[in-house]
Order: C-alpha cells, then structure tokens, then sequence
C-alpha cells in the first residue's frame, strides 16, 4: 500500500485536535528561550505517538525518535519562540500574554512569524507517521527548536550536544508560513533564505546645552549623517546584479529637546545572498561609521557590537528535486510553485551545513487565497500583514493540513518502502 494512500482520512480525524492545539499555542507564545510550556506540550505529543523523546536540549530544545526498522534517518525540524510585539489581529485567540525579555523589561508577547503554525504541523506530522508505520521504514527525528528569533536556538541544541546524541539524519527536512496563499507550497534548489547580520553602533560625543551647540560634538548631527551614508552602501557600492538590504531600524540619542547628548545608538539589519557582497557590506558600514565619527570630530571610536548572525539556507539541489518531485505527486496541479529568495533569514541552515547533511527548506502559504487574489489584482500585496506584523494571522486552514501533509509527503520521499 502507497503510505501516501493513508494521508487525508488519518489526518480528517486529527485536524480538529490540532486546530485546538493550534489556537492554544498561539494564545500562549513564550518568548526565546523561555518556550518551556511550548516544549512540555511538544515532548507529550511526541511520547503519545511512541517517540522516544529527551527535552532539554539547548536549553528548552526537545528532541524525540521514532525508529521503525532500519532505513534513513530524516530530521524534521520545527520552531517555538515568539516575538515581543503586541498582539494586533483581533483574533478571539489573541494572545494576552507579557513576559520578561533577556534585559528584564516587561514586553508584549505574540506569535507573530507563525511558529506556532510550525509546531503544531510537526506534531501532526509526528502522529500521522507513527499511525502509518507499516508504510515506511527509517527513523524519523523531530527536533522542537528555541529561539530562532535570536539566531541562537540552532547553535545552543548543537553546542549541547544534537550531534554527538542522536543519530545523524540523511536528509534534514523544515518549513516556514509566509504570505502567500493557503494551499500552496513553494521552494527552490540553492539559496531560500538570506543571511542576516544585525549590529549595534555606539556614537560618542560631547554634550552640551542647547543654546551652545559651539561647545559640543553632537552625536545626534553624526548618528543622522552616518545613517544617510549608510542608505548609498547598496545603491552605491553594489552592482545591479547584486542584492542587499540594509535597514536602520532604531536610532536612539537624548532625551530633552534643549540638552545635547554625549551618545548616540544606531541599531541595524543586513541581509545578503552571498558571502562575498556579505563580507563587502560589513566592511563598508564600519568604513563609514567610523568615517562620520572621525569627519565630526568624536573623541572616541564607535563601538560596533554584532547583535545576531544567521547564515544562508541553502537548499541541497538533489534533495529539493526529490522532495519538489514528491510534492507535485502528491499535491493538485498549480499548488506547488518555485519562489525566488527571500530577504527573510533563518537559523535552520545550520544543522544540514555544519551535520554536512543535504537539507531542504519550503515554504507554505497561511493566506486567505481570496485575500491574496484581491490584493495580486489590485497591486497591493505589499499591504498584506507580513511576518513580525502585529497583524500576521495565517488562516487556520488549509494551511495547518497543508504543513502537515508538507512534512509527511517529504519525509516519505526517503522513508518510503519502494
């Protein structure tokens, strides 16, 4: 019997449960490595469905195994951490919820880039795998990720041990909910994801009061020259053909309208799709941050902290073939598409690069295809809530039942008797 065969009718009977799972995560985000509810709820799925489960790992990382005789081993990966950002949807599920963030301040807390979406379609996945052991034969790993959000989460199961305590898997397997519209599904052969770099820049001045401006140097006239000289970075020293995006997102001097501050905070984001434009833009805004601080006259150098660094995804071609071919067998004619990179970044490239095992990402569309067709038409799709939105709300369905069937079909692509 095509193991593919069993799907939909095991999986009817489970969607109400993990349409209530879902709601009730989404209601509950915790944030970066504080998932521990997330994880509780993820490790007692996994043992229900007879995994072998250890939590734990990273910190609030679960991992759990299923081995069905001997076969490939296949990583499927999901991830649990929301954000600080206050819930804005209106959903009668909206989440409520504040927590501590690593600095102590008290923050809203939401799920709002769909992790929630993501776990609850891995413990589908889990189960329907575990209902449907007499078509497949392998292992199969979860892996319940922390902390994506902060690029860590990836690194902290690795630095405790993913490697050296489970088995290395044949092929690593993960998705993420994006805009786009629901039922469909979407990936490419080399780069998905870009890298993203974010830094901290500390300017130092000389205050003084407002009236007597000939007494300082003003770190606020040299925070706003630096960030307009930033803008010409990719305008300027990239050549057409290449991409970057470089995005001040915080710029912090002062507090009194008549009080020159002694500082200035400058906080941004960089997102490249190869390591040599990569390497160019860092050097290119510390050439210019310490530039702007020498022309103003600074008394001090700047300090460049790095806040977080995601590599490239980059998805092995063979294996995104085979997965690509078992999405178009499985799934209707037009819902599996080849998108293009995205400037979005993400940590799950680092088990496949550093296990140096093939790994393939996709993505799922958590759109209303209604929505979706009405803004494509009309030109405004730039107006859908994205991820990290305060609105960004993937409708439940179909896009929980096509992220289950996205992990199960892929899976079985390795794992299925042939």
């Amino acid at each position: 019997m095509n193991a593919n065969s069993q799907l939909l009718p095991s999986l009817a009977s489970m969607m109400p449960g993990l349409e209530a799972l879902y709601t009730d995560i989404h209601a509950h985000p915790e944030l970066s490595m504080q998932e521990k509810r997330t994880a509780d709820i993820a490790a007692s799925h996994l043992r229900e469905a007879g995994f072998e489960v250890t939590t734990g790992v990273g910190k609030t990382g679960v991992v759990g195994l299923l081995r069905n005789g001997a076969g490939p081993t296949v990583m499927l990966r999901a991830d649990m951490d929301a954000l600080p950002v206050a819930e804005a949807t209106g959903l009668p599920y909206a989440s409520q919820v504040t927590a501590k963030d690593k600095d102590g301040h008290v923050v809203p807390v939401m799920h709002a880039c769909g992790h929630d979406m993501h776990v609850t379609c891995l413990v589908g996945a889990t189960a329907l795998l575990a209902k449907m052991k007499e078509g497949w034969q392998g292992t199969v790993m979860a892996v319940f990720q922390p902390a994506e959000e902060t690029g860590t989460g990836a690194q902290a199961m690795i630095k405790d041990g993913l490697f050296k305590r489970f088995p290395r898997p044949d092929v690593v397997l993960g998705q993420h909910v994006m805009v786009g519209p629901s039922g469909t599904v979407s990936g490419r052969a080399g780069v998905i994801t870009s890298a993203g770099d974010s830094l901290q820049i500390r300017l130092f001045g000389r205050g003084a009061h407002g009236s007597m401006p000939q007494a300082s140097i003003d770190p606020v006239v040299m925070a706003a020259a630096t960030v307009l000289r930033l803008q010409t970075v990719v305008s300027r020293e990239l050549a057409a053909t290449e991409a970057a995006v470089l995005t001040v997102g915080a710029l912090q001097a002062g507090t009194k309208e008549n009080v020159i501050p002694d500082e200035a905070l400058i906080k941004l984001n960089v997102r490249t799709f190869d390591e040599g434009v990569r390497a160019r833009v860092l050097s290119a805004i510390t050439r210019i941050v310490n530039a702007e601080a020498e022309a103003s006259g600074a008394p001090h150098s700047p300090e460049i902290t790095p806040l977080d660094s995601y590599a490239l995804v980059i998805n092995d071609a063979t294996a995104n073939q085979t997965v690509g071919d078992a999405f178009r067998s499985y799934f209707p004619e037009g819902c599996v598409e080849k998108t293009q990179p995205t400037s979005a970044s993400e940590d799950f490239g680092c088990f496949g690069a550093q296990w140096k095992v093939p790994s393939v990402f996709w993505f799922i569309g958590g759109t209303d295809p209604e929505t979706y067709r009405k803004a494509k038409e009309s030109g405004r799709l730039n107006d859908l809530p994205t991820n990290h939105n305060p609105r960004f709300a993937p409708v439940i369905q179909p896009t929980l039942q096509t992220g289950v069937e996205c992990l199960v079909v892929a899976a079985l692509a390795w794992l299925g008797k042939h």
